[in-house]
């Protein structure tokens, strides 16, 4: 309890303490039914939008920190995802510097969206509620001036009815009664204009909350897309210069191959008697036709004027009408089988070299 000279009189001490007795008989006389109490259903159901309201601010507040707190999560992981891919990505390897600054963009994305999302939705809900504790206590204390102005109209029509009559009384009680009343009046009168108007602006508070939401969610996804979009794109790269680099090892050892057996071949066809035929590296090659190649891998057209082969096939190859034609490491030529069949030239396709071998 308070002590006298700090704040808190003892004469007010003993008012409050006799204001709270009296208003705790007047509840239980209430309760009795020996004493009727002011009721107002129209205030009574602002008063349950009122806690309504409290209670759906309150869980909105408790869920967008939760959700802050899951974007923090995500940031933090996003952080250690992209460190521990700039750790092993190589100096060498393709897209080093962008890669690196892939990283910093998103990270500071990451940063910039929980920021907007504090600074706004979140900022805006907390202003809103800050205002819910005045309200609920002067709720409060309206409750106790009505139970303050029942005791007193109780008191001062007893004092009427009583069979002597105490006039300085009756006049000090009156005078209580119109006291406590005005009071509960004002509070009362405060309080119906403000609650319907706090009730209604919880429409404009949960749009601005969730439009501000959704923006920020909308401009953090569409920019963190051109960042993977752009992460995809430098994997892609990476992955097709390792399978250039792997292609031209194979490409190179096929091509020792090939010029060791066209030696072989070479040496075969010089120790060849006059009149045979040499034309190409086979005795029965068609007219017309150079040499013959064997497909070692299958290879899909992509264009229509390119052959498609798989691999085992053999290729009767031709050479080119125009030879300002003929692309490096391309050449021309008709599927043996195809020819065997029909003998039709036409057929004919480009296909690339090192994906063939000679015979």
């Amino acid at each position: 309890m308070a002590e006298p000279g700090k704040g808190v009189t003892a004469g007010k001490l003993a008012i409050n303490v006799q204001k709270r007795l009296t208003r705790a008989q007047e509840k239980v006389l209430q309760k009795l039914g020996k004493a009727d109490e002011t009721r107002d259903t129209v205030f009574e159901e602002m008063v349950g939008n009122f806690n309504k309201q409290t209670n759906e601010g309150t869980k909105l507040q408790k869920d967008l920190k939760a959700y802050l707190a899951a974007v923090k999560t995500m940031h933090d992981a996003s952080r250690r995802l992209q460190d521990c891919l700039a750790e092993m990505y190589e100096p060498e390897w393709f897209g080093k510097e962008e890669m690196d600054s892939l990283a910093e963009d998103t990270d500071t994305l990451w940063l910039d969206y929980h920021q907007s999302l504090t600074e706004k939705s979140m900022a805006t809900l907390d202003t809103y509620l800050t205002q819910f504790p005045d309200i609920k206590a002067r709720i409060a204390k309206r409750d106790r001036k009505m139970v303050d102005f029942d005791s007193a109209r109780h008191h001062f029509a007893s004092l009427q009815k009583g069979k002597k009559k105490d006039e300085a009384k009756i006049a000090k009680a009156e005078e209580e009664l119109g006291r406590a009343q005005r009071i509960f009046e004002e509070l009362n009168v405060e309080l119906q204009d403000e609650l319907p108007s706090l009730f209604d602006n919880r429409v404009g508070v949960y749009v601005n909350t969730f439009q501000s939401l959704a923006n920020h969610q909308e401009k953090f996804h569409r920019e963190m897309g051109k960042l993977s979009q752009n992460l995809n794109d430098i994997m892609t790269k990476l992955e097709e210069q390792r399978q250039l680099k792997k292609d031209g090892t194979a490409a190179a050892k096929t091509g020792d191959g090939a010029k060791s057996e066209e030696a072989n071949h070479s040496e075969s066809a010089s120790s060849a008697p006059k009149g045979a035929v040499t034309n190409g590296s086979d005795g029965d090659l068609p007219p017309g036709f150079i040499y013959k190649v064997k497909a070692i891998h299958d290879y899909t057209a992509t264009d229509g004027d390119e052959l498609e082969l798989k691999m085992g096939d053999v290729v009767l190859v031709l050479a080119f009408d125009n030879p300002d034609e003929q692309d490096d490491g391309w050449l021309l030529g008709v599927k043996e089988s195809h020819w065997a069949q029909s003998k039709d030239i036409t057929a004919k396709g480009v296909f690339p070299e090192n994906f063939t071998q000679k015979v």
